[in-house]
Protein backbone atom coordinates (compact mmCIF):
# COMPACT_ATOMS: atom_id res chain seq x y z
CA UNK A 1 0.00 0.00 0.00
CA UNK A 2 1.41 3.33 -1.23
CA UNK A 3 -0.22 5.31 2.53
CA UNK A 4 -1.22 4.86 5.95
CA UNK A 5 -4.59 4.37 5.99
CA UNK A 6 -4.49 5.16 9.80
CA UNK A 7 -3.02 8.59 9.46
CA UNK A 8 -5.58 8.84 5.94
CA UNK A 9 -8.41 8.46 8.18
CA UNK A 10 -6.79 11.10 11.07
CA UNK A 11 -6.82 13.59 8.02
CA UNK A 12 -10.20 12.71 6.43
CA UNK A 13 -11.66 12.81 10.03
CA UNK A 14 -10.21 16.50 10.42
CA UNK A 15 -11.20 17.86 6.94
CA UNK A 16 -14.62 16.60 7.38
CA UNK A 17 -14.90 18.73 10.86
CA UNK A 18 -13.41 21.72 9.34
CA UNK A 19 -16.01 20.98 6.44
CA UNK A 20 -18.50 21.13 9.01
CA UNK A 21 -20.13 17.86 7.00
CA UNK A 22 -21.82 16.34 9.78
CA UNK A 23 -23.72 19.32 11.20
CA UNK A 24 -25.25 19.04 14.86
CA UNK A 25 -24.11 15.01 14.65
CA UNK A 26 -20.60 15.73 14.77
CA UNK A 27 -20.49 15.40 18.43
CA UNK A 28 -21.24 12.02 18.17
CA UNK A 29 -18.89 11.40 15.33
CA UNK A 30 -16.24 12.21 18.21
CA UNK A 31 -17.09 10.32 20.80
CA UNK A 32 -17.70 6.99 18.59
CA UNK A 33 -14.21 7.68 17.29
CA UNK A 34 -12.48 8.26 20.28
CA UNK A 35 -14.03 4.90 21.56
CA UNK A 36 -12.81 2.88 17.94
CA UNK A 37 -9.21 4.12 18.21
CA UNK A 38 -8.82 3.27 22.50
CA UNK A 39 -10.24 0.39 22.29
CA UNK A 40 -10.88 -3.08 20.69
CA UNK A 41 -12.64 -6.28 20.30
CA UNK A 42 -16.88 -5.83 20.14
CA UNK A 43 -16.93 -2.04 21.69
CA UNK A 44 -14.52 -0.72 18.95
CA UNK A 45 -16.89 -3.01 16.56
CA UNK A 46 -19.56 -0.81 17.95
CA UNK A 47 -18.13 2.38 17.41
CA UNK A 48 -17.38 1.35 13.90
CA UNK A 49 -20.71 0.34 13.28
CA UNK A 50 -22.06 3.76 14.73
CA UNK A 51 -19.71 5.57 12.69
CA UNK A 52 -20.90 3.65 9.16
CA UNK A 53 -24.32 4.93 10.44
CA UNK A 54 -23.65 8.65 10.50
CA UNK A 55 -21.85 7.82 7.11
CA UNK A 56 -25.20 6.65 5.86
CA UNK A 57 -26.93 9.44 6.55
CA UNK A 58 -24.21 11.69 5.34
CA UNK A 59 -23.82 10.40 1.63
CA UNK A 60 -22.72 13.56 0.31
CA UNK A 61 -20.10 14.36 3.56
CA UNK A 62 -16.93 13.05 0.88
CA UNK A 63 -14.08 14.00 3.74
CA UNK A 64 -16.61 11.69 6.24
CA UNK A 65 -16.98 9.06 3.63
CA UNK A 66 -13.40 8.46 2.98
CA UNK A 67 -12.62 8.72 6.55
CA UNK A 68 -15.40 5.99 6.94
CA UNK A 69 -13.25 3.82 3.61
CA UNK A 70 -9.49 4.16 5.64
CA UNK A 71 -11.35 2.73 9.04
CA UNK A 72 -13.28 -0.04 7.36
CA UNK A 73 -9.40 -1.11 6.15
CA UNK A 74 -8.35 -0.75 9.60
CA UNK A 75 -11.47 -3.16 11.01
CA UNK A 76 -10.34 -5.55 7.97
CA UNK A 77 -7.01 -5.53 9.44
CA UNK A 78 -8.31 -5.93 13.41
CA UNK A 79 -10.93 -8.78 12.02
CA UNK A 80 -10.83 -10.38 8.26
CA UNK A 81 -13.70 -11.48 7.50
CA UNK A 82 -15.58 -11.28 4.62
CA UNK A 83 -18.42 -8.79 6.02
CA UNK A 84 -15.79 -5.94 6.13
CA UNK A 85 -14.19 -6.50 2.80
CA UNK A 86 -17.92 -5.91 1.56
CA UNK A 87 -18.38 -3.24 3.27
CA UNK A 88 -15.40 -1.85 1.73
CA UNK A 89 -16.02 -2.25 -1.70
CA UNK A 90 -19.67 -0.85 -1.45
CA UNK A 91 -18.79 2.05 0.71
CA UNK A 92 -15.58 2.38 -2.61
CA UNK A 93 -18.11 2.26 -5.24
CA UNK A 94 -20.34 4.78 -3.83
CA UNK A 95 -17.22 7.25 -3.08
CA UNK A 96 -15.96 6.84 -6.87
CA UNK A 97 -19.20 6.72 -8.31
CA UNK A 98 -20.57 9.81 -6.58
CA UNK A 99 -20.71 12.91 -9.32
CA UNK A 100 -19.43 15.06 -6.42
CA UNK A 101 -15.77 16.65 -6.27
CA UNK A 102 -13.60 14.81 -4.58
CA UNK A 103 -10.23 15.62 -2.96
CA UNK A 104 -7.58 13.83 -5.06
CA UNK A 105 -5.34 12.03 -2.78
CA UNK A 106 -8.05 10.67 -0.90
CA UNK A 107 -9.61 9.82 -4.31
CA UNK A 108 -6.28 8.30 -5.03
CA UNK A 109 -6.34 6.47 -1.39
CA UNK A 110 -9.90 5.06 -2.12
CA UNK A 111 -8.95 3.96 -5.31
CA UNK A 112 -6.06 1.36 -4.20
CA UNK A 113 -8.11 0.43 -1.10
CA UNK A 114 -10.63 -0.18 -3.44
CA UNK A 115 -8.46 -2.78 -5.43
CA UNK A 116 -7.40 -4.24 -1.96
CA UNK A 117 -11.26 -4.92 -0.60
CA UNK A 118 -12.04 -6.70 -4.29
CA UNK A 119 -8.21 -9.00 -3.63
CA UNK A 120 -9.63 -9.55 -0.24
CA UNK A 121 -12.78 -11.33 -1.59
CA UNK A 122 -11.12 -12.73 -4.60
CA UNK A 123 -12.78 -10.96 -7.35
CA UNK A 124 -9.93 -9.33 -9.08
CA UNK A 125 -9.09 -12.86 -9.25
CA UNK A 126 -11.78 -13.75 -10.83
CA UNK A 127 -11.12 -11.05 -13.53
CA UNK A 128 -7.85 -12.53 -14.43
CA UNK A 129 -9.09 -15.52 -15.17
CA UNK A 130 -12.16 -14.38 -17.44
CA UNK A 131 -9.68 -12.37 -18.88
CA UNK A 132 -7.79 -15.75 -19.46
CA UNK A 133 -10.63 -17.40 -20.63
CA UNK A 134 -11.24 -14.92 -23.21
CA UNK A 135 -7.91 -14.99 -24.60
CA UNK A 136 -8.08 -18.81 -24.64
CA UNK A 137 -11.50 -18.88 -26.19
CA UNK A 138 -11.66 -19.37 -29.77
CA UNK A 139 -13.13 -16.46 -31.99
CA UNK A 140 -15.46 -16.81 -35.13
CA UNK A 141 -16.43 -20.51 -36.38
CA UNK A 142 -14.71 -23.63 -36.79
Amino acid sequence: MQFDPALAAQQAFSRADAHHELGTDWDEAVEAEATFSSTAGSTARAAYEQLLSLAARYPQAQFYQAFCIFITWQQVTEETIAHHFQTGVRLCEAYLGSRDSRDPQDTADVTELYGSFRDGLGLNEEDEIQVEFQRDTPKGGD
